[in-house]
């Protein structure tokens, strides 16, 4: 945003002394990531500088070797099935939380966002005792079930927050005019709170898609996700192939939360809170 042409000399300072803290805090966050990629392309396998040559080996070993592909495999595969269970919970919470005369609205809001707060050491440890006693350990629906206790709450979040500015007017309107309850979620409900639930979505895919401490106690050889090969390769053998999975997570991570912001702005612009 540019300075007023009345600010004075001190303002317009601060705006750039501002600006100029912005972008250190930017830098002193991001800047151990921009050191340690390029080393996903180093020709010797050493974690140090300078580099010795440009190469691309460690990353056909990310895609073409079998244990990793296999923990790629098995994390797209629980992220979609917690993607998908964890935004029709979580939207059917929000809806219920955004009734008027919703009882206890502020206690169970806490408790549905409880797995946000909660250290996860010692949500991984309760899911583990319980997942003992009923025989859930070393499963695909245990690391599915304990992923979307931990998803859900970003799906809670989103769509509550879309529902703030919601219009109940537009419901009530199509209930005078005739239409059944299913027909107005589905015609009028749905659409409006639609950017919100994806964005809940891909938050809850991220979750899921990047979570190693439950892993670690819940999932079996089997279950392996690539969190947990990543984590088992800096204990085994350090190898820049994990650095490489690195970087391949952080660029879809990167790409998933522009598409998120894209449609936050989608939302507003739908709700009337932008007009560009």
């Amino acid at each position: 945003m540019a300075a007023f042409p009345y600010a004075s000399p001190i303002e317009k300072g601060w705006r750039y002394l501002h600006r100029l803290i912005c972008g250190m805090v930017i830098l002193f966050l991001i800047g151990p990531i921009l050191t340690v990629l390029p080393l996903s392309f180093n020709s010797i396998p050493f974690f140090a500088y300078p580099m010795q040559g440009f190469t691309l080996r460690w990353y056909q070993e990310f895609f073409l070797a079998e244990r990793w592909q296999t923990g790629l495999h098995n994390s797209v595969f629980i992220a979609i099935s917690v993607t998908l269970l964890s935004t029709i919970l979580g939207t059917l919470a929000a809806l219920g939380l955004s009734r008027p005369h919703f009882p206890c609205r502020a206690a169970v809001t806490s408790i549905l966002i409880s797995p946000m707060i909660v250290p996860v050491i010692i949500t991984a440890v309760a899911v583990y005792f319980f997942y003992a006693d009923v025989g859930l350990l070393n499963s695909y629906i245990g690391l599915i079930l304990a992923h979307t206790t931990l998803a859900t709450p970003f799906v809670v979040i989103t769509v509550t927050a879309t529902l703030i500015g919601f219009d109940h007017s537009l419901t009530r309107a199509a209930a005078g005019l005739g239409a059944p309850p299913i027909t107005v979620f589905f015609k009028i409900t749905l659409p409006l709170i639609f950017p919100g639930m994806i964005s809940g979505a891909l938050l809850a895919f991220l979750t899921s898609f990047d979570e190693v401490v439950v892993a670690l106690f819940v999932a079996g050889p089997e279950q392996r996700t690539l969190p947990k090969v990543m984590f088992a390769g800096v204990r085994e053998y350090l190898s820049p192939t994990i650095i490489a999975a690195a970087t391949v997570l952080i660029v879809f991570s990167i790409a998933m939360l522009a598409a998120i912001e894209l449609l936050r702005r989608r939302s507003e612009r739908l709700r009337g809170i932008r007009n560009n």
